[in-house]
């Protein structure tokens, strides 16, 4: 049975989107943003194993929508796809933090990622930029960061919300 490793689950937390949400905290990052709060989840062998069943279970436990955040969870783009398919079949929201933008996901992304971006329905782009951080920014750490509208995005024209 496929596992992905998983830094931990924050469960019913507000920081991570809007409402109470899931947020899944997947290993590896190559981005190396300095000044990131999460450089424990860097490391593509951290965190724990665990089966998509495991994951969905936590889920399912919270009825809360859901955030995709580590690490990177594009970097991790196809072992998470079939969580990401399971989460929306479910009937709940995916907003994902990624360091790449998404015209990069759609230029230069790997398969893996421009499919799981079919799932997403908001995506929090772009690196950290220590410099740009704003502590009164929604849902973001740095100005640089956008919440794209993923689904109307998909479209052509990218809808920041």
């Amino acid at each position: 049975m496929d596992t992905i490793n998983i830094v931990r689950i924050v469960e019913g937390t507000s920081v991570d989107g809007p409402g109470l949400r899931t947020s899944i905290y997947f290993a590896g990052c190559r981005h190396r943003c300095p000044g990131c709060h999460n450089q424990q989840t860097w490391d593509f062998a951290s965190g724990t194993p665990m089966t998509i069943n495991e994951v969905m279970k936590t889920v399912l436990y919270n009825d809360f929508n859901v955030t995709f955040s580590g690490g990177d969870p594009m970097y991790s783009a196809e072992a998470i796809l079939p969580l990401a398919r399971e989460i929306k079949k479910a009937g709940y929201t995916i907003w994902c933090y990624t360091g790449f933008t998404f015209e990069e996901l759609l230029k230069h992304g790997t398969e893996a990622m421009r499919e799981l971006l079919k799932f997403v329905d908001v995506l929090v782009d772009g690196p950290f930029i220590e410099a740009l951080r704003d502590t009164s920014l929604l849902f973001r750490g740095s100005s640089n960061q956008r919440l794209i509208d993923v689904p109307a995005s998909l479209g052509g024209s990218i809808v920041e919300l």
